[in-house]
């Protein structure tokens, strides 16, 4: 690319482009990076500087940019069909995809039903849920419980079980009313994990909230959503098995429907398939996006209990049916990546070297403990996060107009790190196919970027 393409190129992208989660008065006089090629875990920008997308490019690459199994899958897939609707057709991919889905999810899980991203994955779980309640006699159970700091998605029904007040207060006013459940809260870390003696007080008072709430309400309430195990864009929140367990004992004594929302931590970030296996749960439904096709093309789907199916099987005039669908309803070309990257786990034993660079990034963490107003040092497979506070032992944050998040994110490209910040917290999420070389270059220019900012 010249420099006039790059310089025409960044032009109207300010003119004509609105960037999600971007305030665009920050690039007034600022470029976006302009993204010319992505190969394995690097993206390259038109001026040729090479980046670690430490970030799995928003959580979503699995096997690394470009490989070359992807492409030929999508490249197979073409010869045969593009797209075509999914209501009164089928079609292989899909059929294939559902029962490789079904094999490998949590035992218990029967049906899935397809949609496009994350969000809408969310919709699906929640309106199945309500529905269900409503097809076998229970018509008061129509609100839903969530917990803070969450996040399942930005369109409307998600926002409604969302926890995030900066991404979610705007909209209060077009929401349903839901409750709002405490989180579990681990006041200290060691070695990148929860102290067991916090961990314990933690999961027990979080799990207490679950039960009063319960005890109360729970012949209103059609289902409990959580993200099992870490709370992703609330701020990289990890939680133990423990709470993942407990929740699920509540939800089956109360007749609450939990649903996992695993769109971020399914697909091997957790060190297993699915963050539920932690914890040795099924949920009554499962959501999944995001790794769903390695991170290459949108696809969603939503996955339920054979009782939540049968609650919906009837004929047609008793008006039973889920009247819900997407025009990309189970396209084909995604269905087929997604059948090939779990091909990849299979073949290529994906799930062993997440464990081996996992283990490999917590041995990295002793790197940030000598660096000043680093807090909450934590890690849980292929994801770790550090918070940057004014005080490492109240946890007291710096003004948020300090932008300190923001600042690390700038220094680390010209470092070729990619870190976008969650506010002032810090994160990795690394990409399955990172080796140990690639770990250790990551760290060193991780250390590099907090020295030249003052944290040492």
């Amino acid at each position: 690319m010249t420099p006039a393409d790059k310089q025409e190129l960044l032009h109207k992208d300010r003119k004509r482009v609105w960037h999600p989660f971007t305030q665009m008065k920050d690039y007034a006089e600022r470029d976006h990076l302009l993204i010319e090629k992505a190969e394995g875990l690097y993206l390259y920008d038109a001026d040729g500087n090479r980046y670690y997308d430490t970030v799995s490019s928003w959580w979503v690459n699995v096997h690394g940019h470009g490989h070359p199994r992807i492409k030929q899958a999508i490249a197979r897939q073409l010869e045969d069909t593009d797209h075509i609707m999914f209501s009164g057709f089928t079609h292989r991919p899909a059929i294939e995809l559902a029962d490789k889905l079904i094999g490998i999810a949590p035992p218990g899980l029967g049906k899935v039903f397809y949609s496009d991203n994350g969000s809408t994955a969310v919709e699906v779980a929640l309106k199945m849920s309500f529905q269900y309640w409503q097809h076998i006699g229970r018509p008061g159970k129509t609100k839903f419980a969530f917990l803070e700091h969450s996040y399942h998605g930005d369109t409307l029904g998600a926002v409604s079980v969302g926890g995030v007040d900066l991404y979610h207060a705007t909209f209060r006013p077009l929401l349903f009313e839901a409750y709002r459940i405490p989180a579990p809260r681990i006041s200290r870390w060691e070695n990148g994990s929860p102290a067991p003696e916090a961990a314990e007080h933690g999961v027990a008072e979080a799990l207490e909230a679950v039960k009063r709430l319960f005890e109360s309400s729970a012949d209103e309430i059609a289902g409990f959503i959580i993200e099992p195990m870490v709370q992703a864009a609330g701020g990289i929140l990890i939680h133990p098995a423990a709470y993942v367990t407990g929740v699920r004992e509540l939800c089956t004594r109360y007749d609450v429907h939990l649903i996992a929302d695993e769109v971020a931590v399914g697909f091997g970030r957790t060190g297993t398939m699915f963050a539920c296996e932690h914890a040795g749960i099924t949920p009554d439904l499962l959501i999944l996006s995001k790794g769903l096709t390695a991170g290459i093309m949108p696809l969603a789907a939503t996955l339920c209990t054979d009782r939540i199916y049968e609650a919906f099987y009837d004929d047609y005039e008793t008006m039973k049916t889920f009247f819900h669908g997407h025009s990309f309803t189970g396209n084909p070309l995604a269905c087929a990546v997604a059948l090939e990257s779990l091909r990849l786990f299979e073949e290529e034993r994906v799930l062993e070297q997440v464990r081996t660079i996992s283990e490999a990034l917590r041995g990295q963490l002793p790197r940030f403990e000598p660096f000043r107003h680093l807090g909450n040092i934590r890690q849980f497979g292929m994801i770790a996060a550090f918070d940057l506070v004014q005080d490492t032992e109240t946890g007291k944050a710096f003004p948020s107009s300090e932008r300190r998040g923001y600042h690390v994110y700038l220094e680390a490209l010209k470092e070729g790190l990619i870190l976008r910040p969650l506010g002032d917290t810090i994160y990795y999420w690394l990409p399955h196919c990172t080796s140990e070389e690639q770990l250790h270059d990551i760290v060193d220019r991780t250390c590099a970027v907090l020295e030249r900012l003052g944290y040492r």
